[in-house]
């Protein structure tokens, strides 16, 4: 079935094959991916469109020496797949298995880790820039999507690298349109003209022969004013104006163009820039048809496209979300939504639909995301921000300079807070707290189930200064009632006694606490759980009569134990001098592979299981 496939075990495989035999192999790694993809869920149509620029670049280029970067690692399937781990793919995404993601540790192959956007074109510079003062002759190259190109380190990399003259190509995955077509005859030629081998010699000895007199740089003005007004009908002016030479665009996914382009690039050097039409989804018609619904499908047959989806008893906390934000919007036209391009993942289409005068999707740039909300806000608005946790850490400055120092009533809604499942140690959203807890006046909530998620947020909407940070996890909620509720003001800095106790406490936030509560059922009347819904501020009055009572407590948090919910109750202690005996039940110093959501809490010992065992053991003590 993959009689060519089955020969590459490595990029010199690869370049075994003749160019006339590489349409064949794209055909069955895009089959590949649609089998195992099928059957183990991953990030499939933005592989499937990228697969001919992958087999493009290994096959001129001298790969592990040349270096590619991602920009993400979405489109990284098939540089998976030749580079020895075409048997491993079938495990990707799994506890012991690939990353989902580029990663140096796994791969020579993988230059650099590749699971948030944006950040390739800046670590390409800085490959480019280490050969250069190592005397290295190595190419490379940073592969960047057109919508990881939304965000501003990209900017900032091509500003950079268009002012520093390295030898960096970037090639642009464009997969939506977003920058000028074609322009049939003229953009070919130009084409054809700026990559010739024969016009770059002729180019490098007429600039030779000049030297640095006056007249040569009157006709390198004469000719980028040609250039440029040629480029701009092809969309190249704005890579040109930042010190790129533009080439293309080209049909990224015919396989000949792609090489025989590269070939040309290849033996070129300084600051360039391929910009490549391709189709995401590119050959399965289901992806095609749909890649927002593709992009990462979940279970489906292969041959029907039919996706094997599971009903769902309980909603997401993402549909909640969702749903309580257009509750807000219907009773105060203040209420805005905001997201960094997850409109869909943070459950915000519906408020998109009933609310799009009051809907901003700013593309991925979180840094822009909260900043423009704090700038709703001083003008009136509250704005509700919904930014994945892990993504959120971009934006660390803009939530301190513009939220929390001019105290604007910004409510930022964390998505993916705690262990995230198959995404792996790129997109854990453990170290919110951590983060955010430092930050005078930050408020900072954590609900254990739905109908706390939204009183939290009503509450939200009510508190007049910020920021207001309400984390909650990815996926299934706890089942509880809360549609069709009158919703309840929850006084921040106020915690909640789930279940009374004598000889041990614990203290739990965020639905962990759940999970706490159903450790402690086994043990009486021995064992108090105490739910912290706010990790700042802190009930102090709750911890006072805590610790005047237990001897023992134990911590309970999804997220990071230094500086955590963990932290802040153990400088509490330090600080009024307690004498109780804390243990921690949380994330380590330690980053979180790839697995199940249930494996990873598991063995972060945030099962049920697993905070038994440790009551039962501090209670043994």
């Amino acid at each position: 079935m993959y009689e060519l496939l089955n020969k590459i075990d490595s990029p010199a495989d690869l370049k075994l094959l003749r160019q006339d035999q590489l349409e064949g192999l794209c055909n069955e790694i895009r089959q590949y991916l649609i089998e195992c993809c099928s059957e183990n869920p991953g990030h499939l149509a933005s592989s499937l469109g990228a697969v001919e620029l992958i087999v493009g670049f290994h096959y001129v280029f001298d790969t592990p020496e040349d270096k590619i970067v991602f920009d993400v690692g979405h489109q990284a399937y098939a540089h998976k797949i030749l580079t020895g781990r075409r048997e491993a793919f079938r495990r990707i995404r799994t506890k012991d298995g690939l990353a989902g993601f580029p990663s140096p540790s796994e791969s020579v192959y993988d230059t650099f880790v590749a699971g948030h956007s944006s950040n390739s074109i800046s670590a390409a510079l800085g490959f480019a820039e280490a050969a250069k003062i190592q005397g290295l002759k190595h190419k490379v190259a940073a592969l960047i999507g057109d919508g990881a190109l939304t965000g501003g380190l990209a900017f900032e990399g091509l500003n950079n690298a268009g002012s520093s003259r390295a030898d960096l190509l970037v090639i642009l995955n464009d997969n939506n349109q977003s920058i000028d077509g074609n322009l049939g005859a003229l953009h070919n030629h130009l084409l054809r003209t700026t990559t010739s081998v024969r016009y770059n010699r002729f180019k490098a000895r007429v600039w030779h022969s000049l030297g640095d007199s006056r007249f040569r740089a009157m006709v390198q003005r004469w000719l980028r004013g040609i250039k440029s007004w040629l480029v701009r009908k092809t969309g190249g002016d704005l890579f040109e104006s930042l010190g790129f030479r533009y080439f293309g665009p080209i049909d990224g996914n015919d396989i000949n163009a792609v090489v025989n382009t590269l070939r040309k690039l290849r033996i070129l050097s300084g600051p360039r820039l391929l910009h490549c039409y391709t189709v995401k989804g590119k050959g399965y018609a289901p992806a095609e048809a749909d890649p927002v619904v593709w992009h990462a499908p979940g279970k489906f047959d292969p041959e029907s496209g039919e996706r094997k989806s599971q009903p769902r008893s309980v909603p997401r906390y993402q549909d909640v979300f969702g749903k309580v934000l257009c509750e807000l919007a219907a009773s105060d036209s203040r209420v805005v939504g905001i997201t960094p391009a997850m409109a869909t993942g943070c459950g915000m289409t519906e408020f998109s639909r009933t609310f799009p005068d009051r809907f901003f999707d700013v593309g991925i740039e979180e840094e822009h995301a909260v900043t423009f909300s704090a700038g709703l806000a001083a003008g009136g608005l509250r704005p509700f921000c919904n930014i994945y946790s892990s993504f959120s850490q971009r934006a660390y400055d803009q939530i301190i300079h513009d939220v929390a120092l001019q105290k604007l009533p910004v409510v930022l809604c964390l998505d993916r807070a705690g262990l995230v499942g198959e995404d792996g140690a790129t997109h854990q959203g453990v170290f919110d707290i951590s983060a955010y807890r430092s930050i005078p006046g930050a408020i900072i909530g954590a609900p254990r189930n739905e109908a706390e998620l939204r009183n939290l947020m009503h509450t939200a909407l009510k508190t007049d200064e910020g920021p207001i940070i309400i984390r909650y996890p990815r996926g299934s909620a706890e089942g509880v009632t809360w549609e069709g509720l009158e919703p309840v003001y929850l006084e921040p800095g106020k915690a909640e006694v789930l279940k009374d106790g004598n000889e041990l406490a614990v203290i739990g936030t965020g639905p962990a606490v759940n999970r706490a509560l159903e450790a402690a059922s086994g043990y009486g009347d021995k064992v108090a759980v105490y739910y912290f819904r706010y990790v700042k501020p802190l009930d102090t009055e709750m911890l006072e009569k805590i610790f005047g009572v237990f001897g023992k407590i134990v911590t309970v948090e999804d997220g990071a134990l230094a500086g955590g919910l963990f932290g802040a109750v153990s400088e509490y202690a330090a600080s009024h001098g307690c004498k109780a005996q804390i243990t921690p039940v949380g994330i380590g110093d330690a980053f979180v592979l790839q697995a199940s959501q249930a494996q990873q809490r598991a063995d972060c010992c945030l099962d049920t299981g697993g905070i038994q065992k440790i009551l039962k053991k501090f209670l043994e003590i």
